[in-house]
C-alpha cells in the first residue's frame, strides 16, 4: 500500500529502526501530543470529542509506559509511531487525526528540546549539591596548608579551603553553561511541519505555553534540522566532565602513599583481587576516564552534523544516542563526586608537612626585596641563587648561617628573611582579592553561600 510496492528488507529494518533507543522519548512525546492535539481542537481542526478520546487514550499509553506494560510491535520503526499506533488501537479513527498538522520531522526535534531541557536542569540541580558539598569541606577545613603545585611541583602553600573553592567555581561555570542549555531550548519547533510548514493556520505559540516555550522556531527550514541544543548540552557536559576528571585524577594523586593527603571512604574504594593491603580510589579514577567518553559523543555528533544540506536527513537519529549516553554518564559520575567528597578524610598533618617545605617561600622572599625597591626579575634572580646555594650546602633554607646568607644575597635582610620563612607569613601574605588569606577565603565562601542561595 501507499509509494511502496516492496517490503523493506530486515537489514534496512534493523539499521533504521530506533525504538530501540528513542523509548525514552515516550514521556515528552506524549506531553507533546497532548498539546498538540488541544491546539487541534482549540484552532477548529479536530471536535471537541475527538479531543477528548485523544486525551483519555494517551493517558492509557503513558500508564502502559510506566507500568512497563507497552507493547512494542514489530513494525514500529521508533517510539513517536509506536505511541500513535497503540494510540489508533485503543481509541480508532480519532487516534488517526493526532499527527494532523506536524510531521515527525518537527515532533522528534520537539521531544529532543524537551529532554535536553529536562537534563540541563538536572545538571544544575546536581552541580548545586556537588557545589554545597565543596563548601561544606571548605569550611571544615578553613585553615589547613597544603602545597599548591604548578607542573606537580611544589610552589607556593594554599589553605585546603582555598583548593576546594577552586573546584566550586569551575563547577559553578558548568552550572551557567547547562542554563545556556536551557536558554537554547526556548524556541519551540513543532509546527514546522516536515520542513516548509504545515496546511493549516495553527496556533504555535498555545503548544509553546503548553510546553513550556518561551517562543516558536521563526524558520521551518531550521526547526527541523536544527540540533545546535544537542551539541550545546553535549559541550557543557563534556567541559564539566573534564572538570571531574581533573577533579578525579587529583584525589587519585592524593590518595597514594607518597602524597597521603587524602582517603576515600571504602563505599568508594574497591581492593585488589591479588594484593589484600590494597585500597584504590577507582571512583576517583573513573571520574578521570569518564571524561574522554563525552568528548567523543560531541565530537561525533559534530562530525554526522558537519556538512549535511537543510533540511531533515536521516543522519540526524544519530543525534540520540550519543546524547542519552552522555545524559546518563553525567548525571552518573556527579552523584558520585558528590556522595564520594561527602565522605573524604585529609590528613592534616601530612599537608601540613608538605607545605612547610621552605623552598616554596622563595616567591615571598623576592617581594621582600622588591619591597626594598629592587626590580623583581633582579629579585628573582638572587633568590634562586640562595636557594641554589641552599641545596649546594645541603642547608634548608632557615639553616644558612648570617655570613652564608651575606655572601649568597646581601640584600636580603637577615631579619626580614627568617621572618619571612615562618610558615604563617607565607599563606597570609597573600591579601589580593582571590588570595589564599584566610581573610579572603572567607570572603570567597560568603560569595559561594550567595551562589548557592540564588540558584
Amino acid at each position: 500500500m501507499g509509494r511502496f510496492r516492496d517490503p523493506q528488507d530486515p537489514l534496512f529494518q534493523a539499521l533504521n529502526s530506533s525504538i530501540g533507543f528513542d523509548y525514552r522519548l515516550a514521556p515528552y512525546d506524549i506531553e507533546q501530543s497532548l498539546a498538540h492535539a488541544r491546539m487541534l481542537q482549540r484552532s477548529g481542526i479536530i471536535g471537541a470529542e475527538d479531543l477528548r478520546q485523544i486525551e483519555q487514550g494517551l493517558a492509557a499509553v503513558r500508564e502502559e509506559i510506566e507500568q512497563d506494560r507497552f507493547v512494542v510491535a514489530d513494525g514500529d520503526e521508533d517510539i513517536h509511531m509506536a505511541i500513535e499506533r497503540r494510540l489508533t488501537e485503543i481509541i480508532g479513527p480519532a487516534g488517526g487525526r493526532l499527527h494532523t498538522a506536524r510531521s515527525r520531522n518537527d515532533q522528534v526535534a520537539t521531544d529532543v528540546a524537551m529532554l535536553v531541557r529536562a537534563h540541563s536542569l538536572e545538571a544544575r540541580t546536581l552541580l548545586h549539591a556537588l557545589m554545597n558539598t565543596l563548601v561544606e569541606l571548605a569550611e571544615r577545613h578553613l585553615d589547613w596548608p597544603l602545597p599548591g603545585y604548578t607542573h606537580l611541583q611544589r610552589a607556593q602553600p594554599v589553605y585546603l579551603s582555598h583548593h576546594l573553592l577552586a573546584w566550586f567555581w569551575k563547577f559553578r561555570r558548568d552550572s551557567q553553561r547547562f542554563n545556556f542549555c536551557m536558554t537554547a531550548t526556548d524556541e519551540l519547533p513543532l509546527g514546522a511541519g516536515a520542513l516548509a510548514g504545515v496546511n493549516f493556520d495553527t496556533e504555535r505559540m498555545f503548544v509553546a505555553e503548553e510546553l513550556g516555550f518561551r517562543a516558536i522556531a521563526e524558520n521551518s527550514l531550521d526547526a527541523v534540522s536544527n540540533r545546535d541544543f544537542v551539541l550545546d548540552y553535549l559541550s557543557a557536559a563534556a567541559t564539566c566532565a573534564g572538570h571531574l576528571s581533573q577533579l578525579g585524577g587529583e584525589i587519585v594523586l592524593w590518595s597514594t602513599s607518597e602524597f597521603g593527603f587524602c582517603r576515600v571512604a571504602d563505599a568508594f574504594a574497591s581492593g585488589s583481587s591479588l594484593m589484600p593491603q590494597k585500597k584504590n580510589p577507582d571512583a576517583a579514577e573513573l571520574l578521570r576516564a569518564k571524561a574522554p567518553r563525552i568528548v567523543g559523543r560531541l565530537a561525533g555528533l559534530h562530525g554526522v552534523l558537519h556538512g549535511l544540506p537543510l533540511t531533515y536527513n536521516k543522519d540526524l537519529q544519530e543525534d540520540k544516542e550519543p546524547l542519552f549516553d552522555a545524559i546518563d554518564t553525567l548525571e552518573l559520575c556527579l552523584r558520585v563526586a558528590r556522595d564520594m567528597l561527602a565522605g573524604i578524610e585529609f590528613d592534616r598533618e601530612r599537608m601540613a608537612a608538605a607545605a612547610s617545605d621552605e623552598s616554596i617561600a622563595a616567591t615571598d622572599l623576592a617581594d621582600l626585596l622588591v619591597r626594598q625597591g629592587v626590580p623583581f626579575r633582579e629579585a628573582h634572580g638572587i633568590v634562586g641563587g640562595v636557594v641554589r646555594g641552599a641545596e649546594e650546602r645541603g642547608k634548608a633554607l632557615s639553616e644558612l648561617t648570617a655570613d652564608e646568607l651575606r655572601e649568597l644575597a646581601p640584600a636580603l635582610p637577615p631579619d626580614g628573611f627568617r621572618a619571612t620563612l615562618e610558615q604563617s607569613s607565607w599563606l597570609e601574605s597573600k591579601v589580593s582579592e582571590g588570595g589564599t588569606a584566610l581573610a579572603r577565603v572567607k570572603d570567597q565562601l560568603t560569595a559561594a553561600r550567595d551562589v548557592l542561595s540564588e540558584a
